[in-house]
């Protein structure tokens, strides 16, 4: 069981925004010099084969993406609208992500966040790239 600052300090971080969260975890990184990357598998030459034949079906069922807003094209404004619609950005926050573009504006989002993320901040006029 949680003790009541532990749970408080998860809602704290729920109800950040998600350059807040970017900078939480790196500031994270930085402090306990740790990354928040997944491992990469130990193993010599005969695990590589195998981890190669596993890496493909994965790549196929990839459930969450990290979304990122590459350009901002010529109609910033309408990009700074479309991003604060499918964020919780704040004014602010939006257009600093869209004028400090390539900012990642999502991590460990769910594949069918991501694409509609993807699509609303393209037709703004938005460039977006999901990894």
């Amino acid at each position: 069981m949680a003790s009541k600052s532990f749970d408080k300090l998860i809602e704290e971080i729920g109800n950040m925004s998600v350059l807040e969260l970017a900078d939480l975890v790196k500031s994270l990184e930085e402090k306990f010099g740790v990354s928040a990357a997944m491992p990469m598998m130990a193993g010599g030459a005969a695990a590589a084969p195998a981890a190669a034949a596993d890496a493909a079906p994965k790549e196929e069922a990839k459930a969450s993406f990290k979304v990122t807003l590459t350009a901002s094209g010529d109609k910033k404004i309408d990009v700074i609208k479309a991003l604060r619609k499918v964020t919780t950005l704040g004014l602010a926050e939006a257009k600093a992500a869209v004028e400090n573009a390539p900012t990642v504006i999502g991590t460990d989002v769910a594949k069918a966040d991501a694409q509609n993320m993807k699509k609303e901040l393209e037709a703004a006029g938005a460039k977006v790239e999901l990894a």
